[in-house]
């Protein structure tokens, strides 16, 4: 962190609290692609350290509106009763938004929440307490945040998948099943906290200390975050699909505890699948910052081999294809040989080398090992691209051959327009088949991760 920012924000500090602030402890910390965020501790003149975290918004994308509505946000949710960090500060620093919270102590890694011994005797115990603080979320009233946006999230959505203008099959039959079956709400809009998941949860072994990341709050329809929350991405890999944590059923009778009613499981099975059309167009669009240059991060990069994985969701959710396995073409894969007149190792054992390199060497910095891992990943995708492309590009021409396509784009294009019948044997299978190839390259495990 440079020393220019540390200055600013010790000021700032000193005249919020009236006395000299000395500021010790920067980390940056590794969550987070929308926001920079360090870890770092304040200590007034005669008082004790106070642990706190710092976001600022990255120079390439300011958005002080956003941060301002942020900082309004918490503390109408801290009023409505939701644990949410204490907020310190907002403003800019530096000419960049930021806003200062209390530092919460607890776990975000959805890996450690699901996995660790620690967290066994609180994990059956969250689906319904997060149903509890959603209840608490909705209860917020609309006009406690000036300037919340009342957003019909499918038409958002839509609107901003047609201007990617990557039409894809998979993708076009969600649309069209949740324009046909939405379901007719009778509920007033209420605030949405738009990012509710595992992730974005402080977790300690007493239960949730803090919902974080608020800045895509707006006002709509509640059961969008009981869904979002539900979505299979944010399992990672658990079979339970209340945020890895436990049944939907759990989650629905926290909810009616505080709310009085919950919506049906039918309904949050429609958001459910909406948020997986969701986050496979939030995957492509922040690959198209990567695409179109305006952001050179293996982050984003990666982002849009993940599309596929949203894709296979989207075909379980519709009930066109099932959990099978993937052989992965690199597990236990050991040659070394080099295309002659290239001298070994060839060009597999190098990227395996450094695949390995970059999943294990540690890192100091937080956020660095996290994108080091990213790049791993990357690496692997590579590998798999190299030894399957080919076999793959016959074998989707011959499918989209079947039902007269050309290529992906004609194929969504004539189901987004009614000219193939989405229910056609020959039609799903073509769809069916391009998504699980793009899995086996991508992330061959996923396909065969348990659906609920």
């Amino acid at each position: 962190m440079s020393e220019e920012l540390r200055e600013e924000l010790r000021a700032r500090l000193a005249e919020l609290w009236g006395v000299p602030v000395s500021v010790e402890g920067w980390r940056r910390l590794s969550g987070g692609a929308s926001r920079d965020t360090w870890s770092l501790d304040a200590a007034p003149e005669g008082g004790a350290a106070r642990p706190l975290i710092l976001r600022r918004d990255p120079r390439s994308r300011p958005n002080p509106e956003v941060m301002a509505r942020e900082a309004a946000v918490l503390s109408a949710a801290a009023d409505a009763g939701v644990p949410v960090p204490g907020l310190v500060d907002h403003g800019a620093v530096l000419g960049r938004a930021h806003l200062v919270m209390e530092r919460v102590e607890g776990e975000t890694i959805p890996r450690r929440l699901l996995r660790d011994d620690r967290f066994a005797a609180v994990r059956p115990k969250l689906a319904r307490e997060l149903g509890r603080i959603l209840a608490r979320i909705h209860a917020i009233p609309v006009d406690a945040v000036p300037g919340l946006e009342h957003v019909d999230v499918l038409d958002q959505l839509s609107g901003l998948y047609r201007e990617l203008d990557d039409p894809r099959p998979a993708l076009e039959l969600a649309f069209r099943h949740l324009a046909e079956h939405r379901p007719q709400s009778t509920r007033p809009t209420r605030v949405v906290h738009g990012d509710f998941r595992n992730g974005n949860l402080m977790v300690d072994g007493t239960g949730v200390r803090a919902v974080l990341d608020w800045e895509l709050t707006h006002v709509g329809d509640p059961v969008e975050d009981l869904g979002w929350l539900c979505v299979k991405a944010w399992r990672f890999g658990s079979p339970e699909p209340v945020g890895g944590f436990g049944p939907r059923a759990e989650l629905l009778a926290g909810y009616a505890e505080i709310a009085g009613d919950a919506p049906g499981e039918d309904e949050l099975r429609w958001w459910e699948t909406y948020g997986t059309l969701r986050w496979a167009v939030l995957c492509r669009m922040q690959a198209e910052r990567f695409l179109s240059g305006a952001e050179q991060s293996v982050e984003y990069a990666v982002l849009g081999r993940k599309v596929c994985e949203q894709e296979h969701d989207v075909l379980l959710a519709l009930g066109v294809t099932e959990p099978a396995p993937v052989p992965d073409v690199l597990a236990d894969r050991t040659d070394t040989a080099a295309a002659p007149p290239h001298d070994p190792p060839g060009a597999d054992a190098l990227l395996r080398a450094v695949q390995g390199f970059l999943a294990e060497e540690p890192a100091d910095d937080p956020r660095r090992r996290f994108l080091a891992k990213v790049a791993a990943n990357a690496v692997a995708v590579a590998r798999h691209e190299a030894l399957l492309g080919p076999t793959h590009a016959e074998a989707h021409a011959r499918r989209l051959a079947a039902v007269g396509r050309t290529d992906d784009r004609d194929l969504a294009e004539a189901i987004r327009h009614g000219a193939v019948d989405p229910g056609d044997p020959a039609v799903l299978a073509a769809v069916r088949g391009g998504v699980a190839d793009r899995l086996a390259v991508a992330n061959p495990a996923y396909a065969a991760q348990p659906a609920r």
